[in-house]
């Protein structure tokens, strides 16, 4: 089932990059609580939606989310290398911190994973967005397939408080 608006966010170690640094591995509910943020999941890192528009959106940007008081991340189900090496590929902001979700774990618990076996990918995560206070959701959007519209940084933007 998919999480819903006035949950909170499940709790799994999870894989997080961060300008450039080492790879540190730490809990979910450490990771959001305490703060405003934006979740926003990529089907796949280096894909090209995610590389050359999803991703690019959120590095702009992400100046105004923190002059909000807003944290950014950005997750994929792809390994913690993978993931580092986008987010030097794509010259990533420090404080815009990536998280590998290697084993889709926590895209499923969220009920948000799909499967992109037809593209040779396995198991990925649906491509969303959410905005979290104190890891309880107050706002989902979830793109429909093939689409680019409701979880861009500039419709988030317009949409968090």
């Amino acid at each position: 089932m998919t999480i819903q608006i006035g949950q909170s966010l499940p709790d799994f170690e999870i894989a997080v990059i961060d300008d450039g640094a080492d790879i540190q591995r730490t809990s979910t509910a450490q990771l959001f609580a305490g703060r405003n943020a934006v979740l926003f999941a990529v089907p796949g890192a280096f894909t090209p939606t995610c590389s050359e528009r999803h991703l690019p959106g959120y590095v702009k940007h992400y100046g105004d989310f923190k002059a909000r008081g807003v944290d950014v991340y950005c997750m994929a189900v792809n390994d913690a290398y993978v993931m580092k090496a986008w987010a030097l590929s794509q010259s990533v902001p420090a404080g815009l911190k990536l998280l590998a979700d290697g084993n889709g774990s926590f895209a499923r618990a969220l009920g948000l994973e799909m499967d992109g076996s037809a593209y040779g990918m396995g198991t990925r995560s649906r491509r969303f967005a959410l905005y979290a206070e104190n890891g309880v959701v107050k706002l989902l959007n979830i793109e429909s397939p093939g689409e680019l519209r409701v979880t861009t940084a500039e419709a988030m933007l317009s949409a968090i408080p």
